[in-house]
C-alpha cells in the first residue's frame, strides 16, 4: 500500500467520523495489508481531523476477545476531543455508526510516559495513574458489518472501534481495593443484560494500559497527562436501540449511565 493510497484512505475515514456515516465495504487499494499500516494510517487520520487527542481505548486483551475481532493480539485506537464526557451521556442514536456499549474501567494520567528504549513497568504505569473511574465506552465502526465487512487492519485504520467514553466519579483510594474482583453490571432500561470482571476479562486495568504505554513508547508517539485510558470490555459486546439507556453498575465502584436517544 503506497503512501497516496494511505492518504487517501485516511481522507475518507477522517470524512465518514466528521459526517457520522458509515460505508459498506472497502476497495482492495484502500484496504492496509497489515496492523503497521494499518496503524500509520490511523496517525494520519488525526493530522486530517485536527483534532486534539484526549485519550485511547484498548480491546482485546486475552484470547476470548482477540478470537471475536479477529486478531492475534491487543488493539488500541484514539479517542477525539469532545469524546470524553461525565455520566450521565446522551447520544443521538442516528448519528452512532454500528454502536456498542462496553463496560470499562477508565484510567485517567496524572504524568507523561514518553517513548523510551527501555520498557515501563507495571509499577511505573501504575503511579502515572492519578485516578481509576467506572465507565462506558460508546463504541463505533465506519463500515457496516455486512457481508463486504473489511479486514481488522482496516478497522485498525479507523481507530479500533473508537468512539465516545462516558466516565463516572474517581474510585477512592483505588489502589488498594479489591477491582479485579469486583462484579459489574450493565443493564438495559432495567434489566440486566451483561456480568463480568476485571480479573476475567483483563486480570486488572493496569495490565493494559502498560500493554499501551509501551506500544506507543515503542512506535514513537508516547502517553500524555491528562488522556483518559478506556481499558477494554468487561462485559462483552451487543447491540442498542433507539431509546435504551445503559447502566453500568460497578458497586462500591460507583455507576453510569449513557442513553442512546431515538
Amino acid at each position: 500500500m503506497n503512501q497516496t493510497d494511505q492518504r487517501d484512505l485516511a481522507r475518507l475515514l477522517a470524512t465518514l467520523r466528521r459526517e457520522c456515516r458509515q460505508q459498506s465495504g472497502l476497495d482492495a487499494r484502500l484496504t492496509p495489508p497489515d496492523k503497521e499500516t494499518a496503524y500509520r494510517v490511523a496517525r494520519q487520520v488525526e493530522e486530517e481531523l485536527g483534532l486534539e487527542v484526549v485519550g485511547w481505548k484498548i480491546a482485546a486483551m486475552k484470547e476470548e476477545m482477540q478470537r471475536q475481532l479477529r486478531t492475534d493480539a491487543p488493539i488500541y485506537g484514539r479517542v477525539y476531543a469532545g469524546h470524553i464526557r461525565p455520566t450521565p451521556v446522551s447520544v443521538e442514536y442516528a448519528k452512532q455508526c454500528s454502536p456498542i456499549p462496553e463496560v470499562e474501567y477508565q484510567a485517567r494520567l496524572g504524568s507523561d510516559l514518553p517513548p523510551r528504549a527501555k520498557p515501563y513497568t507495571i509499577e511505573e504505569v501504575t503511579e502515572a495513574v492519578a485516578s481509576l473511574h467506572p465507565g462506558l465506552e460508546l463504541a463505533e465502526c465506519r463500515f457496516v458489518h455486512d457481508e463486504k465487512f473489511p479486514p481488522l487492519p482496516a478497522v485498525l485504520a479507523d481507530g479500533a472501534g473508537g468512539g465516545t467514553i462516558c466516565y463516572g466519579p474517581a474510585i477512592a483510594d483505588w489502589k488498594r481495593r479489591d477491582i479485579p474482583g469486583q462484579e459489574v453490571v450493565l443493564s438495559c432500561n432495567g434489566t440486566p443484560r451483561r456480568r463480568g470482571t476485571a480479573a476475567d476479562a483483563l486480570d486488572h486495568p493496569m495490565v493494559p494500559v502498560t500493554w499501551l504505554a509501551n506500544e506507543l513508547s515503542r512506535t514513537g508517539i508516547g502517553l500524555k497527562a491528562g488522556q483518559m485510558i478506556s481499558t477494554g470490555t468487561l462485559t462483552g459486546m451487543l447491540r442498542p436501540k433507539a431509546g435504551e439507556t445503559y447502566v453500568a453498575d460497578f458497586g462500591p465502584f460507583g455507576s453510569v449511565t449513557a442513553t442512546y436517544a431515538g
